[in-house]
């Protein structure tokens, strides 16, 4: 309910001018249901309701809901979604806000509510992955919104096994893959990672940091360290064989021009073709350039999970329940 800490009032201002979005007042209450009042006013209130109970633990549920980039969702369905929300989870009669934030791209809910009714009873928490996963479908087409991929692990065998798409890495990877097409050093690579604005971080590994604080090690998309490295030294090894490779082109040519006789031209031609230093640096280069082209290829992480793996744990789960 309160604005992100660490931005003074002045740099919420320029901040909020440079995204489009709202870092000044980003949280608005979209809903009120059987509570009322400010921050401190809610919290009292949850509080006392909660005593109601003695055993529960943990009395607030707390879920956010986000349509996904492109979907267009009005006030009003924002506070429907948060009541679909509610009702998902038993918890319709009970203490419950719904909360917009402004500060996303895509403007998303927060429902908090207060498991502990009025009567003292308990709503349930068991399932709430699958419960969640369950309303989300259900408000994709209510809503006419995209169908986004169910949690992995509550899709069907097939789907599991289909490689999910994580937009962060796979610009990443791009990143990487173009900048080490242009770059011929370690030193080069950095300075161009870093103006394409992430943080390097080199040690045993390689890690980057992008814009967003998010931290992904380059393994984790294909390129470690190592290959890094193998890839600038592959370029430099087949720059000096390249040049070698014209140099010596240069020299056949300048023969070949002071022939006087297409006999005398052809002879000149074969004696080279049949040079081992020749043939050596022309293979070496066809070679290293092939290798290098693999090499910028991006390894596939397959992030699928294994089938058996699933059974066998559902073997386990039904092992350790206790016979009545």
């Amino acid at each position: 309910m309160e604005d992100k800490i660490g931005l003074s009032e002045n740099q919420k201002v320029l901040k909020a001018l440079k995204d489009q979005l709202q870092h000044k007042d980003r949280a608005e209450i979209l809903e009120f249901n059987k509570c009322f009042g400010d921050l401190d006013e809610l919290t009292s209130q949850f509080l006392d309701v909660a005593k109601l109970s003695k055993r529960v633990e943990k009395p607030v549920f707390h879920f956010s809901l986000r349509p996904a980039p492109g979907d267009k969702v009005s006030r009003e369905q924002l506070i429907e979604m948060g009541k679909e929300c509610a009702k998902q989870f038993g918890v319709t009669d009970n203490q419950y806000l719904i909360i917009l934030h402004k500060d996303t791209t895509e403007p998303h809910i927060h429902i908090v509510a207060n498991r502990v009714g009025f009567d003292g009873k308990v709503a349930k928490d068991s399932h709430s992955y699958r419960r969640m996963d369950s309303l989300c479908r259900q408000l994709e087409k209510q809503y006419q919104l995209r169908e986004v991929l169910s949690a992995r692990r509550f899709l069907s065998e097939e789907l599991r096994n289909l490689p999910r798409l994580d937009n962060r890495k796979e610009k990443l990877k791009t990143n990487i893959r173009d900048t080490l097409q242009q770059v011929k050093t370690i030193q080069q690579f950095e300075d161009k990672m870093k103006s394409l604005g992430y943080k390097v971080l080199k040690g045993r590994g390689i890690s980057f940091i992008d814009d967003k604080k998010v931290k992904i090690k380059g393994s984790e998309v294909g390129f470690s360290l190592s290959k890094i490295e193998r890839i600038l030294d592959l370029k430099q090894e087949l720059t000096i064989k390249q040049e070698k490779q014209q140099q010596q082109e240069i020299a056949i040519q300048r023969d070949i021009d002071k022939a006087h006789t297409p006999v005398q031209k052809l002879l000149i031609k074969t004696a080279h073709s049949e040079r081992k230093e020749d043939f050596e640096v022309s293979e070496l280069v066809k070679q290293l350039d092939k290798l290098l082209g693999d090499l910028l290829k991006p390894e596939y992480v397959d992030q699928s999970v294994n089938p058996e793996l699933l059974k066998e744990a559902k073997r386990k789960r039904k092992r350790q329940r206790p016979k009545l």
